[in-house]
């Protein structure tokens, strides 16, 4: 029998109450911007906690936004990024509607920059993105979101959603990893 992976120490970067009220102010930037016909678009796995805080929100704030998922890999056993594959790909129409695509984190830019071509190439009208944690040191790519929840050092991050080999993603703040610990 395998021996269970060794405990990783955790130190809270964003606590539960900082998250949710940063939520809020992301969901009344959005609903300022008279979006139409509004499709949120999460990409999974990370974004699962944070979209639904965030639906929450647009909805106390009066928006009644239809809710797909894409499910994209650019890594894929590998540790430096492969070609962005879709695992799943949103299957609402997006012909000339709004679209805001929710994501974890925005690092290398590779993933949100390769969802955004996608849904204005199937003909959304507008398609704006929104990220839980902008970490621009590991940024690749010449793109940035339209609503940013935090910034995020050049460190490893889990919880509210953000996992680890699958763990940790259950946390209800947002951690650094600390392996030695």
């Amino acid at each position: 029998m395998a021996e269970p992976p060794a405990s990783h120490s955790i130190a809270t970067l964003y606590s539960t109450e900082v998250i949710a009220a940063r939520v809020d102010a992301l969901a009344r930037s959005i609903a300022a911007c008279d979006l139409r016909a509004l499709l949120i678009v999460a990409v999974l796995k990370g974004s699962f906690i944070f979209v639904a805080d965030l639906v929450r929100a647009l909805h106390a704030q009066g928006l009644k936004p239809e809710i797909d998922f894409i499910f994209l890999a650019s890594y894929r056993n590998e540790t430096s990024g492969g070609p962005v594959e879709i695992l799943r790909d949103v299957e609402s129409d997006v012909e000339g509607r709004d679209v805001v695509i929710v994501d974890d984190i925005l690092d290398s830019g590779r993933t949100l920059l390769f969802a955004k071509e996608r849904l204005r190439r199937k003909g959304a009208r507008t398609v704006l993105s929104c990220v839980l944690l902008d970490k621009k040191a590991r940024r690749t790519e010449v793109v940035a979101a339209d609503f940013a929840g935090f910034e995020c050092p050049d460190q490893f991050v889990v919880g509210y959603g953000m996992d680890l080999g699958n763990r940790y993603r259950e946390l209800p703040y947002i951690g650094i990893i600390d392996a030695g610990g």
